[in-house]
């Protein structure tokens, strides 16, 4: 009797296994950290964007496992990572901290995704395309929570008492990192490389934690790439799998960011205009770097004059921080400060309204293809005569521009 009570003491101390702490620790950064490569390429890249496909051994390796580690259902995480492309930022996004408050999102971010599971119209709207075969319908649609459950037993049999808080951790990590942190401060703070139509932000250039998925301005600018990293600094450990299943035959990259081709500088014409629509957030992230330097230089000149603490260079650090976006991503706060900054430089003036000229040249749906062309060489003309060196620098790169 003593020696099976002492071996139960023993197996609810240690489990099957008996692996020691530190062993437990990697056991649980490795289990979590293919959890997250599981969502970042199979749920959001393959199968929410279609960026990529995926072959039969690693699709349903991906699908096993998550229905294990996390109990959540293809077609309800596509459907409503969708709608939240779709509805980006409105009421109508699933779990966006600028409609529901950063502290919501970041809280209650499993619970949001919960509810709006439970929107039928959302789910028949955005999921099509979704597995819908035998072992989804009747095991990881039907079964949803058993996954999970034998997740539970299995960590506690291996690993004795200190398995369910492995499992805890499990269970915590993508509600955390992905429902909070991603969906929460993705849109709320950090660097964009690109002025998107919404709020995301990429959260840091260089992670292994979630997959790559920190970098979600890059990905909400150009949502169908199956590569996330666009800078040279960044590194999307995501895509660095998806290489590796390539070079299986286990997978076949169907898209990636567009990226600006040049050429020699000619005369723009219709194959400029394809180019400037097709790369324009890149371009427009050219020609913000213009627009900051100009900035940065009028604050240099007040700062020589002994002005640094004078009320104009504040309004000219506001101007370096915000005349770059788009007008309707500015802050009330700040537009007299920006206002007052263009009235005290017709150089940013000119960058400022010229910048809404060369917007204009995708945003105007109702004229020609061939107008938009004699426009697109009437403000490179323009910019080039202007005298500004950012303008003539930036319309010389732009007729060199190609699609």
């Amino acid at each position: 009797m003593n020696d099976i009570l002492n071996a139960l003491i023993d197996w609810v101390g240690s489990g099957l296994l008996g692996l020691s702490a530190w062993q437990l620790v990697i056991y649980t950064l490795v289990v979590t950290h293919i959890t997250i490569a599981s969502v970042t390429i199979f749920l959001h890249r393959a199968q929410a964007h279609r960026a990529l496909d995926l072959g039969p051994i690693p699709s349903h390796f991906f699908r096993f496992w998550l229905w294990m580690t996390t109990g959540m259902v293809t077609r309800e995480w596509v459907a409503i990572h969708r709608k939240h492309h779709a509805k980006c930022e409105t009421e109508e996004d699933p779990h966006s901290p600028q409609t529901r408050g950063l502290k919501k999102v970041m809280a209650e971010g499993a619970e949001l995704y919960r509810a709006e599971a439970k929107n039928a119209e959302t789910i028949a709207k955005y999921s099509r395309g979704t597995p819908d075969d035998w072992i989804e319908r009747n095991v990881y649609l039907k079964h949803s929570a058993l996954g999970v459950s034998l997740l539970l037993i299995i960590n506690v049999a291996l690993f004795g008492a200190i398995g369910a808080t492995i499992w805890a951790i499990q269970m915590a990590w993508i509600p955390f990192w992905a429902a909070g942190v991603i969906n929460g401060i993705g849109h709320y703070w950090g660097y964009r490389n690109f002025e998107a139509p919404d709020a995301s932000t990429n959260l840091t250039p260089w992670t292994l934690i979630v997959g790559g998925e920190e970098l979600h301005n890059n990905h909400h600018t150009y949502p169908t790439s199956a590569k996330f990293s666009v800078k040279p600094y960044e590194f999307d450990i995501g895509w660095m799998y998806i290489r590796g299943l390539e070079m299986l035959g286990w997978a076949k990259v169907r898209k990636t960011a567009p990226k600006l081709s040049l050429g020699e500088i000619k005369p723009a014409d219709a194959r400029t205009l394809e180019a400037l629509i097709a790369n324009r957030y890149e371009v427009m992230a050219t020609y913000a770097r213009g627009l900051k330097a100009a900035c940065a230089a009028e604050l240099a000149r007040i700062k020589a004059e002994g002005g640094k603490h004078s009320a104009r260079f504040a309004e000219f650090k506001q101007a370096q921080r915000w005349l770059h976006r788009d007008e309707d991503r500015i802050p009330a706060a700040v537009q007299g400060d920006l206002a007052n900054a263009r009235a005290a430089s017709p150089v940013i003036d000119k960058l400022v309204t010229m910048r809404e000229e060369l917007r204009q040249m995708w945003t105007r749906t109702n004229v020609s293809a061939e107008q938009l062309v004699a426009d697109l060489q009437a403000w490179c003309r323009r910019a080039e005569e202007s005298g500004i060196a950012e303008l003539q620098a930036f319309s010389m790169r732009l007729r060199a521009a190609h699609a």
